[in-house]
């Protein structure tokens, strides 16, 4: 069943606004010296907001939460096979908040900031072509559309 497309544009706002912290982190870690912390809160954010869209376009509630962990979960819900990945994007959920404010533990180091961002890639990547792949439907050779 092809979603509605107040849906399907609801999840194209999501992934735009997961894109631009995509390319917030990665002007982050371009600057001299890299800006790790930010580029790392940047990932969290572009994972959140890409497991966001996939809930949008499913018309499923969308909770004020940083939690990647739970929102992992409800995207797991829609798509099983997404769980790998997801666990493992579950583990940027500390930089919604960890270095954001005065006390955060030592300095990231910028290769974890790089590997925070490349996840951050990939379920962005994930969740676009799923959304792209869900909101377009296929059309079958007998004229049927698959939702996939």
């Amino acid at each position: 069943m092809r979603p509605e497309p107040a849906s399907v544009a609801e999840a194209g706002a999501w992934l735009q606004k997961a894109a631009q912290d995509l390319r917030a982190a990665g002007v982050d870690l371009d600057a001299q010296p890299p800006l790790a912390e930010d580029a790392a809160f940047h990932a969290q954010q572009a994972v959140e907001k890409s497991l966001k869209a996939l809930l949008a376009l499913h018309d499923l509630p969308i909770r004020k939460t940083h939690d990647l962990v739970a929102l992992g979960a409800q995207c797991v819900q829609i798509d099983p096979s997404l769980e790998p990945l997801l666990r493992e994007a579950g583990r940027l959920t500390k930089y919604a908040w960890l270095y954001r404010y005065p006390g955060a533990p030592p300095p990231l180091s910028e290769e974890a900031a790089r590997i925070a961002a490349a996840l951050a890639t990939r379920v962005f990547e994930q969740m676009s072509s799923a959304v792209e792949s869900t909101g377009r439907g296929s059309t079958a050779e007998d004229g049927s559309t698959n939702a996939g």
